[in-house]
Order: C-alpha cells, then sequence, then structure tokens
C-alpha cells in the first residue's frame, strides 16, 4: 500500500511538471500568434481524461492519422466529447504543433464552421484537446463518410459541405488583423455532424503571417501529399492561396468522388495519379469528365460551374487564383441555380 502511494505521488510530480512546462509553452505561442487574447477554454485534468478514455483504450477510438494523433470519443460530468491526442512521435518531430492547435482552435471556436474547442488537459507530456461531440463523422480520401468505397454523399449534401468549409478559410483569411492559414486542407480536417453540417478542423500546423504581410517562407514544407500548392513546394513561399489550391483540390474529390490520388500499380516509373491531373489530360482530349453520384443526383448545370471553380482554385499562377472569400460566394451562387 505505501509503495503504490508512492508511486502515485510520483505520478503526480510529473504531471505537475508537466502542466508547468505545457502551459509555459502554451502561454508563449498564446503570445506570439494572438498577443494573449483567445477564447476562455476549460482546463481538464488528467484523472478525467484518463477516466473518460479508460487510459486511451482503443474501444473509445474515433478516428486517427497514422503517426500523428488519434480522436476518442469520451464522456466527462455527463457531457459528451472529442479527444485529440498527439503521437509521442509527432510531438517529438513537431513540438509546437499542439500548442498551435489549441491557441488557433480556441480562436476560432465562436464562429460556427470549426469545431469548437472546449478544453485542453497539460498534466501529459503533450497536450490532450477536447473538443466538443456532436455524434460527427470524419470525411473519408473520397469525400464521403464510412469506409473508402462507401457510397456517396448526395450531390447537394457535397455542395453543402464545400459552402461551408469555403466560409470558414475565408474567415480565417479576413477575420483577423493577421491571416491565418491552414495549410493542411483536406478530408481528414472535416467533419460532419449528424445534420450534415461541416465543421473544419485541424490548426496544428496552420501559420499566422505578420500583420501587414501576405506571404511567408517557412523552413520546412508541410501539407498532405496531391493537396499541396505546387508553388508553395518549390519556393517555400506560404500566401493564401495556397489554401485556395488545396481547396480546389478537394472540391474536384467532392464533385468525383475520387481521392486526390491513387496508384495505378502498373510498375511505371510515377504510379501514382494525381486527380487534377487526370482531370486536365481528360479535358485536353476532349474527353468527357464524370460526376460521382447517381444519375437521379445529377445537376450537370451546377456540377459543370463548380468544376470551372475548382480549377480556377489550381491555376498554376497564384494571380490567376480567386480569393476564398470570392470562391465561398460563387458557390453559394451555384447552390441557388437550378440547373
Amino acid at each position: 500500500m505505501e509503495c503504490w502511494g508512492k508511486k502515485k505521488e510520483k505520478q503526480k510530480e510529473k504531471e505537475k511538471k508537466w502542466f508547468l512546462e505545457n502551459g509555459s509553452i502554451f502561454l508563449q505561442q498564446l503570445i506570439a500568434d494572438c498577443n494573449g487574447v483567445s477564447n476562455p477554454i476549460r482546463i481538464f485534468s488528467s484523472d478525467q481524461i484518463s477516466k473518460a478514455t479508460d487510459h486511451f483504450d482503443p474501444k473509445f477510438y474515433l478516428h486517427d492519422i497514422p503517426e500523428a494523433f488519434t480522436w476518442y470519443k469520451a464522456v466527462i460530468e455527463g457531457r459528451s466529447y472529442a479527444i485529440k491526442k498527439f503521437t509521442d512521435k509527432w510531438h517529438q518531430i513537431h513540438p509546437v504543433a499542439p500548442y498551435n492547435d489549441i491557441v488557433l482552435s480556441s480562436r476560432v471556436s465562436n464562429y460556427s464552421g470549426f469545431l469548437q474547442l472546449m478544453g485542453c488537459c497539460l498534466d501529459f507530456p503533450c497536450p490532450v484537446l477536447v473538443f466538443e461531440n456532436l455524434e460527427y463523422r470524419f470525411l473519408n480520401v473520397r469525400g464521403s463518410v464510412g469506409c473508402e468505397g462507401a457510397p456517396l454523399l448526395p450531390w447537394n449534401v457535397r455542395l453543402k459541405i464545400a459552402k461551408a468549409v469555403a466560409r470558414a478559410i475565408a474567415y480565417l483569411h479576413t477575420a483577423f488583423p493577421r491571416i491565418i492559414i491552414h495549410r493542411n486542407i483536406n478530408p481528414s480536417n472535416v467533419l460532419l455532424d449528424k445534420n450534415g453540417m461541416a465543421k473544419l478542423t485541424g490548426f496544428s500546423k496552420a501559420v499566422t503571417l505578420p500583420e501587414g504581410k501576405t506571404w511567408t517562407e517557412e523552413e520546412h514544407v508541410f501539407g498532405t501529399y496531391g493537396y499541396m500548392d505546387p508553388i508553395y513546394l518549390s519556393t517555400d513561399r506560404l500566401t493564401e492561396y495556397s489554401d485556395v489550391f488545396s481547396f480546389g483540390i478537394l472540391m474536384l474529390v467532392l464533385l468525383m468522388g475520387k481521392p486526390a490520388y491513387w496508384d495505378e500499380s502498373d510498375g511505371g516509373l510515377y504510379p501514382e495519379i494525381l486527380l487534377l491531373d487526370y482531370v486536365k489530360n481528360l479535358q485536353e482530349r476532349g474527353e468527357p469528365i464524370e460526376f460521382g453520384g447517381g444519375s437521379n443526383q445529377m445537376r450537370p448545370g451546377q456540377m459543370k460551374m463548380f468544376l470551372d471553380l475548382a480549377l480556377r482554385c489550381c491555376e498554376e499562377r497564384n494571380e490567376d487564383r480567386p480569393k476564398m472569400i470570392s470562391v465561398a460566394k460563387e458557390i453559394k451562387l451555384i447552390e441557388t441555380m437550378i440547373i
């Protein structure tokens, strides 16, 4: 009994140490990103998190990004939450990422287009994030929900998702004195609630530009393969148009029901086919582009306008790409057209 008591006391000392270290870094990040101003969030204890997830037992698993983080469902004091836990490996490679996620998620939590951060726990070696849980489902690589082979969502739902995500990105680009670039727009960072409303999340590698600046050079390029802006990849220069490009790819995924890339497995030098290249090649050959979904869901006029907008978002030059606020307005207009 005495041995168990000493073990528990040592664990509490560790948790106190982690809390102080994490709290210090969190405060530094808060000051750096938004001058210390943020929406209030709750600080959960490690006991609450461990008890609610049974020490992160797989039976509470919701979703994961391998080698990065795992989501768990949890009930604390009668309320349902979604817990985001980063892997040790990810934290070692990207030590500031969890704090960035907390700071920026809390900053945008008042806007309906984002997954709401309720709080965090600083008593672990890496902070654990606590979000609202409204029976959310994560989008899969084909822009649907469930397994990769699951049926596509109805076209009107996919259009609604695009509109919500476009508005959320436009908010990041325009709502604050300093532009926030998400830098990782892709289906795994989009969730649907039980009413089909889309929410954007995933700010661990987002970048807040210096006030008055429209770009920054990043030492380490980051993003999801198939969604990354070629300009950013080749120059290390990150702008709001990098998000525009990534969103254009997401539009193509939603429209066609295909992943951003796939493996042809033919033994060639370049076995992976990028969705954007696939679409452009079809256009160059004058071949029809097949839109995803059942025949009774087709809205050819809407879908053609949606395709044209997606390709404009993916133009080779930044100056030829629209701003996200214009993209959001165009999608809203497309949604109202009965064609």
